[in-house]
């Protein structure tokens, strides 16, 4: 067994693999010799992270979706809690992925380990009770956003607000150009793109209604060109599929790309499903139109439940609404064809929407990974001096 310094670190999906690695990189600035063990993804891997489990096996969301992996999932937390029991890690860091990171979190703060959680749950949207699970399990909550602090710091939980990563990495010059030659664009091409979503159900639930939108909006304004972003080779198969249903003949109109930040770049307006990718054509400066659609049971347990009157990041960060979001039954053909056309046909000033963006930006643009590192590292320090 190494001698060497342990951190463990869950990542339960793709954008806790990219948080987790950056954070590695920053840690290892603090304790070079440290070894980092857990579950997470290929860019985790890459950097030398042992993962015990496959992260695409964990890597399920929602209320009911998922319960058909509940043996597979209590099987493998039973195992990371004996073995960081044994090992005692300098710290455990639960990135993301609430229902499974909590509840390892809070056996082994019970068994005195320091327990840290890297981007809050959504306490601020639903189950505020919640807040005493969380003070039981962490002694530290890291979030993205500024807005996400209140409820911890007003029920007495270690909270801070390192802002996001992608702030960080994206800049503020705009790429429409270099983007464009990529996909062997011209300048003054009308150019949406329609991002659906990285997971099967979403693609099943939302490319559908997109392309469906995509084709009516071509009546209007038929020189319009699609960017169909995918994120895997799964994920591109069952979007051609799609298109196949809907006798879309690729490389016309429609295109299926093999990169997300260039196909916002390169689009004048992105259609898109609610989630982090919103956060990223904020900062990129493209308009977008989000949607979103949940399986049934999900969608009937969450509108219980949830209280605020936005989804989509954009609208929570300005705490208004400055781009339209359409969810569930709202979301329909019509609308999406709708907001297209209005958009690409009309003279609307989008000035003072960029401007927002910008400020969003520079709001959350902090050193996120070099910030979570030192807080994680004061916890450290701080436990050791005692």
């Amino acid at each position: 067994m190494s001698n060497a310094p342990l951190i463990g670190i869950v990542a339960g999906e793709k954008s806790g693999d990219i948080l987790g690695a950056g954070l590695i990189s920053a840690l290892r600035e603090i304790y070079p010799d440290a070894e980092f063990m857990g579950v997470g993804g290929p860019d985790m891997i890459a950097l030398g992270f042992n993962s015990f489990a496959d992260m695409e096996r964990i890597s399920v969301m929602g209320f009911v979706e998922p319960l058909g992996r509940l043996p597979e999932l209590y099987a493998l937390k039973k195992r990371l809690r004996e073995f960081f029991a044994e090992r005692r890690p300098l710290v455990f860091i639960g990135i993301d992925y609430p229902v499974f990171n909590l509840k390892l979190e809070e056996e082994l703060k019970q068994n005195n380990i320091k327990t840290v959680h890297y981007v809050s749950p959504s306490l601020w949207a639903y189950r505020e009770k919640r807040i005493h699970k969380v003070k039981r399990a962490v002694d530290l909550m890291l979030t993205l956003f500024p807005f996400e602090t209140a409820v911890y710091t007003q029920h007495g939980v270690d909270v801070k607000c390192v802002g996001h990563p992608l702030a960080d990495t994206i800049g503020f010059e705009d790429e429409k150009l270099s983007s464009r030659e990529r996909f062997d664009l011209d300048s003054d091409d009308s150019v949406v793109a329609l991002m659906p979503g990285s997971r099967s159900g979403e693609i099943k639930r939302l490319a559908p209604v997109f392309l469906a939108a995509a084709l009516e909006a071509l009546q209007d304004c038929p020189k319009l060109k699609f960017l169909i972003p995918y994120s895997s080779a799964a994920n591109k198969a069952q979007i051609d599929a799609l298109l196949r249903e809907e006798s879309i003949i690729q490389g016309e109109q429609f295109f299926l790309v093999d990169d997300s930040h260039a196909a916002i770049s390169a689009a004048d307006l992105v259609v898109l499903s609610s989630g982090t990718a919103t956060l990223e054509v904020l900062l990129l400066r493209r308009p977008m139109i989000v949607g979103y659609k949940l399986a049934a049971i999900t969608f009937a347990i969450a509108s219980r439940i949830v209280k605020i009157p936005y989804v989509a990041l954009p609208n929570l960060l300005a705490g208004r609404q400055l781009v339209p979001e359409y969810i569930q039954h709202d979301l329909t053909v019509e609308k999406v064809r709708e907001e297209i056309v209005g958009h690409m046909t009309g003279t609307e000033d989008h000035e003072a929407l960029m401007q927002e963006f910008e400020r969003i930006h520079k709001s959350l643009r902090l050193d996120a990974s070099v910030q979570a590192a030192q807080a994680i590292a004061s916890l450290i320090e701080k436990d050791s001096n005692q």
